[in-house]
């Protein structure tokens, strides 16, 4: 099954029942027992290897196809609901999926799994990189990993464009937020809110359909979703506001904490706009990471079950870890513990809030179009990864130089490494020529760097 854009998704599918917050029975069958649902997102979290997509596509198998506990219009209703939020998507829509069977419990036990069996691999592994990523042998092999990354980026990148750019002007917007980003240096959440501004002002001609579509009426009270809003507020911002009283909001702890508390409100277009925005803020702002180091995170990210974005919590782990007062194991584990905090319980506080009004959102076209602009935007900023990803993947001397507003990153073309582009370009013919898959090929580049590093080359 292939990830259906958010306007398709929309149109494809008829009204579903009405929502609130209590357990809601689907079309096709009786909502399963809690336990037996509990092993089912367990055996989802154990199994979403593959990014996204391929994860979107286990969760219809398992949850729409064989145990029919969504029809197929809940399901892509909430998918397209999903995608328009800020965060990961597949994470998002399972704990989607687990509130309308069992209500909060159900959301938050759905959610928690999906994420947990991946946060764990990703602290060990970020524990083995902080203590032995010195390593010859290791060094070697995340060689070959970076050139890997490097294609997936480019491929999000692709993917993504495809879904987003259907029309001139979002390749204006796309354009246009590049420009900013990559030689302006502005803020990816300024650049978020202005694009969000154009597409709400510049919402196509509206049909009387269309006209009438954005009639559906609201389920909800709204003072029953102010209060969700409130708790889950208090749930997701209170630690933070405690841990900053504590040790000052200068430490780096409070700092991971914040600054990954904004990502999760401003990153729209899912994990690779968050390394968008976190890769060179990471590295040139905070310096908690050299580049390469952030590549390595993002390549075990995709080796490993969960949501990519667990690469904040790799993020999290190495900054305290360094920068902690020496290097330290206990910072390193709190690093790690605050990143997944601020990443993922605002997650529960979109769904929470927001699932009840999904029909509504999806038949708002000012508010769709603001949310196209968006992705389109989004385009633009990956395009800035990508060429940031390769010049420090290629060269291994890259300098910030700036005159006046502008700021450009320049290589110096003497430190070209011939053998990450060797890498790079198979990679890329494994990937995007013949399909294979990420775990494969990030293993045979893998085996190719230690030929490549210890060879006669």
């Amino acid at each position: 099954m292939s990830t259906p854009k958010p306007d398709d998704a929309a149109a494809a599918t008829e009204a579903a029942p009405p929502l609130s917050s209590e357990t809601v029975t689907p079309q096709s069958t009786q909502p399963p027992g809690f336990k037996e649902a509990l092993k089912v997102w367990l055996q989802i979290g154990l199994l979403s290897f593959g990014g996204p997509t391929a994860q979107i596509a286990l969760m219809h198998r398992m949850i729409v196809d064989e145990k029919k506990w969504l029809s197929e219009n809940q399901y892509l209703n909430a998918l397209s609901f999903c995608m328009l939020l800020p965060g990961p998507e597949a994470m998002q829509l399972a704990t989607y999926a687990g509130w309308r069977l069992h209500g909060i419990k159900g959301g938050l036990a759905a959610g928690l799994l999906f994420v947990t069996p991946g946060a764990i691999v990703v602290l060990a592994l970020a524990m083995i990189y902080a203590a032995f990523g010195n390593v010859p042998l290791v060094e070697a092999i995340f060689f070959g990993i970076k050139a890997v990354v490097l294609v997936i980026v480019v491929e999000a990148l692709l993917r993504i464009a495809k879904r987003a750019m259907t029309r001139t002007e979002h390749w204006i917007i796309a354009a246009a937020s590049f420009v900013a980003i990559f030689f302006l240096a502005l803020p990816f959440p300024l650049i978020v809110f202005l694009a969000a501004l154009y597409g709400y002002w510049r919402t196509p001609v509206i049909t009387q359909a269309e006209q009438d579509a954005a009639q559906v009426p609201m389920t909800v009270p709204l003072g029953q979703t102010t209060r969700t809003v409130g708790v889950w507020l208090v749930i997701w911002l209170a630690p933070l506001l405690a841990l900053s009283a504590a040790i000052g909001t200068d430490h780096v702890l409070s700092q991971i904490g914040w600054f990954f508390s904004k990502l999760a409100v401003v990153t729209f277009g899912g994990a690779y706009a968050v390394l968008a925005y976190m890769g060179q803020d990471v590295v040139t702002r905070f310096g908690w990471l050299e580049a390469g180091q952030m590549m390595d995170g993002l390549g075990l990210a995709e080796t490993t079950p969960g949501p990519l974005i667990l690469v904040t919590e790799f993020v999290g782990y190495l900054a305290a870890y360094s920068h902690a007062g020496g290097a330290s194991l206990m910072a390193g584990l709190a690093g790690a513990l605050i990143a997944l905090w601020a990443t993922f319980a605002p997650c529960f506080l979109w769904i929470f809030a927001g699932a009840p009004y999904i029909e509504w959102i999806n038949n708002q076209p000012k508010l769709k179009s603001a949310l196209s602009a968006i992705t389109a935007a989004v385009v633009g900023v990956i395009l800035n990864l990508t060429l940031w990803f390769a010049l420090h993947v290629f060269f291994k001397n890259v300098t910030l130089t700036r005159s006046g507003p502008l700021h450009l990153w320049v290589p110096e073309l003497s430190t070209l490494d011939w053998r990450v582009v060797v890498l790079a370009v198979i990679s890329g013919v494994l990937l995007l020529g013949r399909h294979w898959p990420i775990g494969k090929v990030l293993l045979l580049a893998a085996a190719l760097a230690l030929v490549l590093k210890f060879g006669a080359f």
